[in-house]
């Protein structure tokens, strides 16, 4: 495991790679990475809906993990993670013109890759399940539920942590220290309960999905009854919903946290050099 300091310097050449990468490229890794953190998603909501109490959403926290995992060792570009270009952007090793232009990317591409995924969810037959229904129903609901400052620091404190894996992943040497520096402090976030942009950019917009399906009469009409019964759901899981009291909220305390461990790791490092 690299220390901190080594970390620190590893990451402007990592920032560097990721300011330059092509448009195209840049978008289909996006997309991968919105993909492989809505599957870590969609375990977590199958873990909830067949194990009763806390102990399923334990083992739901201990499944989403591999979303990050495969983010970090298959390749993949998560605005998350990415987060941590601002350390190497405010050493001015890159442009910060370079830092936004990827995150713009990057985020637009998560948001195509959850999407898919949510979209993929539905039609694929999982929500003819009633207890996975209310469970995904369920989850939307309460995210959408948050006021804008719940869902704010609860964005700070769950990119602390996701940056924070990273971080200690980009110094492990092998495969099985990166998956155990994601693991752990994936599981707590979930654990946790706090807000993940691009997890978000699946569990919602598969509410919303669900939602259009019951209007549209193409669910089962046993769900479609289930559903509709749960006045949570309906009153909450709306567009406006998803995008003023939990994406765009969750979004900007995810740059705060990701952004400020950032920067506090350089000032600290700074120090040392110095």
């Amino acid at each position: 495991m690299l220390p901190s300091l080594e970390i620190d310097r590893k990451w402007e050449g990592i920032a560097q790679g990721k300011a330059a990468l092509k448009t195209g490229r840049c978008l289909l890794l996006a997309v991968l990475a919105g993909m492989f953190i809505a599957f870590g998603a969609l375990g977590f909501t199958v873990a909830k809906a067949n194990i009763a109490g806390g102990m399923g959403k334990f083992v739901g926290a201990c499944v989403f993990p591999t979303g990050l995992i495969l983010v970090v060792m298959a390749g993949a570009e998560l605005f998350t993670g990415n987060c941590l270009m601002a350390g190497p952007a405010v050493k001015k090793t890159i442009k910060v013109s370079g830092m936004l232009r990827n995150w713009g990317l990057v985020y637009l591409g998560n948001m195509a890759g959850a999407y898919l995924m949510a979209c993929i969810v539905l039609l694929s037959g999982f929500m003819k399940n009633g207890d996975l229904a209310l469970a995904a129903a369920g989850i939307a609901a309460d995210k959408c539920s948050l006021t804008f400052g719940n869902a704010l620091f609860r964005g700070i404190g769950c990119n602390v942590l996701v940056c924070g894996a990273v971080w200690m992943a980009s110094g492990a040497k092998d495969a099985v220290g990166k998956a155990v520096c994601c693991f752990f402090p994936i599981m707590l976030f979930v654990l946790c309960g706090l807000e993940h942009s691009v997890a978000n950019m699946y569990y919602v917009p598969l509410g919303l999905n669900m939602r259009w399906a019951v209007e549209g009469g193409l669910l089962a009409r046993e769900i479609s009854d289930a559903v509709k019964g749960y006045d949570h759901f309906w009153a909450m899981t709306s567009l406006r919903h998803y995008l003023l009291n939990n994406l765009l909220p969750v979004t900007l305390g995810n740059i705060i946290g990701g952004a400020g461990l950032a920067m506090v790791y350089t000032a600290i490092h700074r120090e040392k050099r110095a």
